[in-house]
């Protein structure tokens, strides 16, 4: 269970066993994911649904602790219902299942993010094990509090280099000659860096400034923080401190 030692906004500065949040699974960390039932992310109700169903029960089942994952596709109803369903079980640390498409689109995105965070306990952690690095300020702003480093192999992969803002094609935009295995570790570093940096902006209650300028740099994430602004301000001013 997360013990949360500072907000800014809705995001969390806190302890995660050993960890401080937010911050980054890696190779080596113990973790155990509850068995669950995988669904792609747009398919038709009744099989996200029986997703959902199939994950609680496995839940049910299980005679370890570990992280639940929370499945219903597209539909925010069946989203809320599994990590209310699991919250109930004990489960103090979430898993969002279909995180690349969630990044594709906004609406959806926020309304399944902003949702399950309020309908699961405060100290529940929130893992996103999938992720652009430009997105990570404006999802830990929403209360996302770990996130995956499977995207650094990725994009190493395809040649794709890893700034906090951008995501460069090595091949078309030679910045540095770099192989596989370097480019790997400059896109770890650089997730590194942008967690730290998420950290120290909340300590100094400047991560609205960070959230805005890296959303600057995708379509998404901007119209991702403008949804979010307009749909929940009632959620965003929850957390502000008052002077």
């Amino acid at each position: 269970m997360l013990e949360i030692k500072r907000h800014d906004g809705p995001a969390r500065l806190g302890n995660y066993d050993e960890l401080k949040t937010p911050a980054v699974f890696k190779p080596g960390i113990e973790f155990k994911i509850i068995k669950d039932e995988p669904m792609p992310y747009d398919v038709p109700k009744e099989l996200a649904k029986w997703s959902v169903n199939q994950t609680i029960e496995n839940a049910k089942e299980s005679k370890e602790n570990g992280i639940g994952v929370i499945h219903g596709g597209k539909y925010l109803d069946l989203r809320i219902k599994c990590a209310k369903e699991l919250d109930k079980l004990g489960i103090t640390t979430f898993l969002i299942a279909n995180p690349k498409e969630l990044m594709r689109q906004p609406w959806d995105l926020v309304d399944i993010i902003v949702n399950i965070r309020e309908n699961i306990n405060p100290n529940a952690a929130l893992y996103f094990p999938f992720v652009d690095i430009n997105f990570i300020p404006l999802l830990a702003y929403m209360g996302v509090d770990l996130f995956g480093d499977f995207s650094c192999d990725f994009y190493a992969y395809l040649n794709i280099m890893q700034t906090p803002s951008s995501n460069y094609d090595i091949t078309k935009y030679q910045i540095y000659d770099l192989d596989f295995e370097e480019l790997k570790a400059y896109n770890k570093n650089t997730l590194d860096f942008v967690i730290k940096e998420i950290q120290e902006n909340i300590k100094n209650m400047t991560l609205r400034n960070l959230v805005e300028e890296r959303c600057c740099t995708s379509p998404e994430a901007m119209s991702a923080l403008r949804i979010l602004d307009k749909k929940y301000p009632d959620f965003l001013k929850k957390y502000m401190p008052l002077y």
